[in-house]
């Protein structure tokens, strides 16, 4: 049989490599400026664009989608191309893939500062940004998967199978949560409304952590974790069960982030019970994982590629069974809203995610530029330093968490609550927060030690652009379908495969969407909820702009301890017209959804001026230009329009003279804050935002018939 000779295409890794390394030092120094703004809130300098509600999405999305993205794709180009024993489908298509990708995230970066943004957790970026996203995922999935198919190796290796399995999720993933309308080239509105948006949104979330944070973070441990273990991965068998049942199984999950809420209760009892039988299959990944490492565990004390895997895998336990545990209702009815989460989402973001690919560029750099990694010891350091970050913020969060969970509702022995002001439970934890921002810097040193360290590596070097190998071609042959072997027949057709890793996947969100979109008695409607009027739409966008769900929740759940201290529990059917749904996932502040009419028009007039006045030791910024800034009423007509295509009932023609009400009720604020001593034109943002506040739970009045 002929060998036929080729070459690996190593310049696309290291644009992923360097891209990677640019965007985590962004994405972590971000980090820690609004870790400590929670403390220290003058830290944005009174600029309205770095405030902490419009620096947490670019946060968020720096990490996930920048730095870990980019990990993600240098991680698969390096394996793939070994694991086919062939060369990438296509250099252009890839050169497209890291441009597009780089231009995305610096597109996010400009719009999320500007204040435009869906709201929508981890998926903030507006209609034009998504498309381009959609774009540049297929271009990733048509050079990956033409690879696959021309490979030289019969069968697919496991890490594979991830990829696989990445793909296809994250293009599913996308492009329902992303179906909205536009209403202008930087405006839209999802087409889900309240209880429907919020379960798309959150089996989007929660399946955004497990097919971009997770899966494919698994093949790359099954490549990279042997490969620096020099070691065969521990069962063939294990890993079939892990990923199968994993993609089955976690895209049900999703509800787990709704618990107590509006939503009907099927759907989270539904949510709970595949929450709980997602540990096996990811402790099965785990056990695969450190078990591959069975003779060579002498060697993880000196190599700091082993240590960094290690506890990386360790912490992707410690979060799948954490993850399960806070999906029952009576662990979550304490944790949610907390810090916990906080802690829970940053053990595996720093640990797993961090951790595999700090471990995978220590490994792939020397490789690359074919020497010896300039400083042991200075990987050594980052990795204790890293440790030690993770654990400082960890605990912090995890005691704030209790703090918080404690004392919101803790009661006296008269049976009033003992913390009625929401404020008194934030400063309580501010210690914690300092902590948390000093166990991020630590982490971040780290991270600065490891790009100096790389840089070297390469100084030292001598960089392999087309790495030449060879294999023998792949024959085809005829083979039947046998029970016994049905995986090893599967693993020779990727099509087949990715057909049904589809199917695996689609189930789940099937058996959950159609019951919530089809049967009307699962989302109640309640006759005295109406549509915002044009000034309350306008300042609930500037709510959204600003961030505000960041840190303030609108939905109050069934508990004496919630309703005591902020009014009647929420209904599913007050949510009918909110595109999109704000019921938030952390509790910085106190939850707004029944703050309408609990305060004058003054008092949110000067609050926004400076919170300090209105609530002493507020550690809320202040939010002075929209005392300045006029409200744009050209945008009025369309979002009425739009609101309209997507049943909220408007009458016909009411956006002609939508602005005439608009300014009707702006007026009769401004008046009252006239009276008051305050004077502000009618046509200031902060009289929007006023209005909308002020609506907050209004719709329903609270009496013997609490639905009505």
């Amino acid at each position: 049989m002929d060998v036929e000779k080729f070459s690996y295409d190593n310049k696309i890794v290291r644009m992923f490599i360097i891209a990677t390394t640019i965007w985590g030092f962004v994405g972590m120094l971000v980090g820690i400026i609004i870790a400590i703004q929670l403390y220290l809130p003058e830290l944005n300098l009174g600029i309205q664009y770095t405030t902490f509600g419009r620096l947490r999405p670019l946060h968020t999305n720096s990490v996930i989608f920048a730095f870990v993205g980019n990990a993600i794709f240098a991680g698969i180009y390096y394996s793939l191309q070994r694991l086919t024993k062939a060369r990438l489908y296509s250099d252009i298509l890839a050169r497209i893939h890291f441009w597009g990708w780089q231009l995305i995230i610096v597109l996010a970066a400009i719009t999320l500062v500007l204040g435009i943004t869906t709201s929508k957790e981890y998926a903030e970026l507006e209609w034009p940004i998504d498309i381009l996203i959609t774009l540049i995922w297929v271009v990733f999935g048509i050079n990956m998967m033409g690879t696959i198919i021309k490979r030289r190796e019969k069968h697919m290796y496991v890490a594979l199978w991830f990829y696989i399995a990445t793909f296809i999720t994250v293009a599913v993933l996308h492009i329902v949560n992303s179906i909205e309308l536009p209403v202008s080239f930087i405006k839209s509105y999802p087409v889900y409304a309240g209880v429907q948006d919020a379960l798309v949104q959150w089996w989007y979330g929660h399946n955004a952590v497990a097919f971009f944070l997770t899966t494919p973070y698994l093949g790359l441990m099954y490549y990279y974790l042997p490969k620096a273990a020099n070691r065969p991965v521990y069962s063939y068998r294990l890993s079939i069960l892990h990923f199968w049942a994993l993609i089955f199984l976690y895209i049900w999950a999703g509800p787990h982030h709704l618990l107590y809420t509006a939503l009907p209760d099927w759907a989270q009892s539904l949510g709970t019970v595949f929450s709980i039988m997602l540990i096996a299959p990811s402790w099965g990944g785990m056990l695969n994982g450190l078990l591959t490492l069975r003779g060579a565990w002498d060697r993880v004390r000196d190599n700091p590629v082993l240590k960094f895997m290690v506890v990386a895998v360790t912490a992707y336990g410690m979060a799948t069974f954490e993850g399960p545990m806070l999906s029952l209702k009576n662990f979550n009815a304490f944790t949610h809203y907390t810090d916990w989460i906080i802690a829970h989402v940053h053990i595996g973001a720093l640990g797993w995610n961090g951790f595999l690919t700090f471990g995978m560029l220590y490994w792939m750099v020397p490789k690359l530029y074919r020497t010896k990694l300039h400083s042991i010891k200075l990987a050594n350091a980052h990795f204790w330093l890293g440790t030690l970050g993770i654990v400082m913020y960890a605990v912090s969060m995890y005691w704030s968490g209790i703090t918080q969970g404690l004392m919101w509702k803790e009661f006296t022995e008269l049976g009033i609550l003992q913390y009625p002001n929401f404020l008194e439970t934030v400063l309580q934890i501010v210690p914690m927060y300092i902590i948390r921002s000093i166990g991020g810097t630590v982490y971040f040193i780290g991270v600065c030690i490891m790009i100096y360290n790389l840089y070297m590596t390469a100084k030292l070097g001598d960089f392999l652009a087309e790495e030449k190998a060879e294999a023998a071609p792949l024959l085809k042959e005829k083979e039947k379908l046998r029970f016994g072997l049905m995986h090893r027949w599967l693993e020779k057709r990727p099509i087949k495969f990715a057909v049904l890793a589809a199917v695996a996947i689609l189930i789940g969100g099937v058996v959950e969407f159609i019951p919530t979109f089809l049967i009307k008695s699962n989302i109640p409607t309640i006759s005295s909820v109406k549509p915002y009027t044009p000034l309350e739409l306008q300042g609930r966008d500037i709510y959204i702009r600003e961030g505000c769900n960041n840190c303030h929740s609108q939905l109050i759940r069934p508990f004496r301890s919630e309703t005591e201290r902020y009014g009647e529990y929420s209904k599913a059917g007050e949510f009918v017209y909110d595109h999109p749904f704000l019921w938030g996932s952390k509790r910085t502040g106190p939850d707004l959804h029944r703050i309408g009419g609990k305060y004058s028009n003054l008092w949110h007039y000067l609050h926004m001026e400076d919170p300090v006045s209105m609530s002493p030791g507020s550690l809320m910024p202040p939010y002075p230009w929209l005392l300045s800034q006029n409200l744009d009423l050209s945008t009025t007509s369309s979002k009425i329009n739009a609101m309209r295509a997507l049943g909220v009932p408007y009458e016909e023609d009411y956006e002609k003279f939508a602005n005439d009400d608009l300014r009707k009720q702006a007026d009769k604020i401004s008046e009252d804050l006239m009276n008051n001593g305050a004077i502000v034109e009618p046509d200031k943002e902060i009289i929007a935002l006023i209005a909308y506040l002020q609506r907050l739970g209004t719709d329903i009045k609270v009496n013997a018939d609490k639905t009505k």
